[in-house]
């Protein structure tokens, strides 16, 4: 049995989905944003059920869609312990499993390209990330690299693997899609018959450019993909998506164009939340009620048509940001200039535990009221 492997264009970016073919439970690997409906696609396709979503490590070329997912499909969220990334379910250790159905996936604790990467065996394959691709390795000169680190994680971890094991690499940059450690360990560049000294110096004299998105993905990746601001360096500018909707926007800026009579607020949360958690004053409630794949929804349309009567902008809010990014992708289809608010009306719930901050509407001060 064979993972299903799926390919980013855009930053080369391989994801997987393993399936258990009895209970059609279902575990994706590195999924990336721009390719959400895609990865939902497929599920629907193959019949699966979506359990966790896994991170061989935080990224620093794409933003993942780890969050997103787990809010569409209820899966939990699984990440290495040593990457940072306090918004998954599950902080991963050397030597923990995953089940899904009758399957396991184990991690295997592999730094070097970063401090806390993570390669996972499943059957008689291995994922490896960044950690070892075909004929090469990923780069150890940022996110606390170790080339010393990577030369053992390949040497002594994913090499002590049986040779027959196939390797699932992160990227590939030329066309390729899977090798086996028996291939790399004979014929790897960066790493076959090379002693660590050999391998150190070769890694450090590499001077290659920086990632074109770190700046962005890495702080987005560590919040799961759901805060793309999560340095406040653009708080009040739109960013641009290609996700089929005007842009994600600050809740402190959607307040502005709301202060301004320049956008309408929809608030997408259900009742039942809006009870618990809180109501923000002026906003129109409307309800997201549509599971990917359901007919549409025809009192959703009509609300959303009456808020941007006389071209009114719409800010569209929920709880984390990922059921406003449907909201928003629909209001974009009815002809309307439909924005996503980052982090929602909460924000990250872990964040204050581990960044000593909180992000969205309610915890940047703006209004809201409980009854």
């Amino acid at each position: 049995m064979k993972p299903i492997q799926l390919f980013d264009p855009a930053s080369s970016t391989f994801t997987y989905v393993l399936f258990d073919q009895s209970t059609r439970d279902a575990l994706i690997i590195d999924p990336v944003d721009d390719q959400i409906e895609r990865d939902l696609a497929t599920l629907r396709e193959y019949g699966l059920k979506l359990v966790w979503t896994v991170e061989t490590h935080a990224h620093a070329d794409h933003i993942t869609s780890a969050g997103k997912l787990a809010e569409l499909t209820g899966a939990k969220t699984a990440a290495p312990f040593g990457c940072g990334i306090g918004t998954a379910g599950v902080q991963l250790q050397h030597a923990d499993t995953l089940s899904f159905g009758g399957e396991s996936l184990r991690a295997l604790h592999t730094p070097g390209h970063t401090a806390g990467s993570m390669s996972f065996v499943w059957r008689e394959h291995v994922f490896t990330g960044d950690t070892l691709l075909i004929n090469g390795c990923g780069r150890t000169d940022f996110q606390s690299g170790s080339a010393a680190d990577l030369y053992r994680s390949l040497t002594q971890v994913l090499f002590a693997l049986p040779d027959a094991t196939t390797v699932w690499p992160g990227h590939d940059y030329q066309g390729r899609s899977h090798s086996t450690i028996g291939q790399e360990k004979a014929t790897n560049a960066r790493v076959a018959g090379k002693s660590e000294a050999d391998f150190v110096a070769l890694m450090d004299a590499l001077e290659l450019p920086k990632p074109r998105r770190i700046d962005e993905a890495v702080p987005a990746n560590l919040t799961s993909g759901i805060r793309h601001d999560a340095d406040g360096a653009l708080l009040m500018q739109p960013r641009a998506t290609q996700g089929g909707y005007a842009g994600d926007v600050s809740p402190q800026l959607a307040w502005q164009w709301m202060q301004a009579g320049q956008a309408v607020l929809v608030d997408v949360r259900t009742d039942a939340e809006r009870e618990w958690v809180g109501f923000v004053p002026g906003a129109v409630p409307v309800a997201w009620k549509q599971w990917p794949g359901m007919a549409m929804n025809p009192q959703f349309d009509d609300a959303v048509r009456q808020a941007a009567a006389g071209g009114n902008k719409l800010v569209l809010l929920c709880r984390s940001g990922v059921r406003s990014i449907a909201a928003a992708k629909r209001a974009t289809e009815l002809g309307l200039e439909a924005y996503n608010i980052l982090e929602g009306f909460e924000g990250d719930p872990d964040a204050q535990a581990h960044r000593g901050r909180r992000g969205g509407w309610r915890h940047h001060g703006l209004p809201w009221r409980q009854n």
